[in-house]
């Protein structure tokens, strides 16, 4: 007797069709997120965009005194256009 299950499912339940696109939707959502993620700019450590790390490396070297304070302001405007 031919049994549906056997060849059309290969060998799984027919029912398990049903997670298997659940978990490659999921997927997909995950892919696009991660995309929209990179493409905006964000940092993966901290969720904040570039410009707020340029800013924290101009504190740096405005505190560690390889910028002076002129220049430092001067970045932070360029920054914050």
């Amino acid at each position: 007797m031919y049994d549906y299950r056997m060849m059309n499912g290969y060998g799984y339940d027919p029912a398990f069709g049903w997670v298997m696109m659940l978990f490659w939707g999921v997927l997909f959502i995950i892919a696009i997120l991660v995309t929209v993620r990179l493409v905006r700019g964000y940092d993966h450590h901290y969720g904040r965009s570039h410009r707020h790390a340029a800013l924290d490396i101009a504190k740096e070297r405005y505190a560690k005194g390889e910028i002076d304070k002129e220049q430092f302001e001067q970045l932070k405007k360029d920054l914050e256009k």
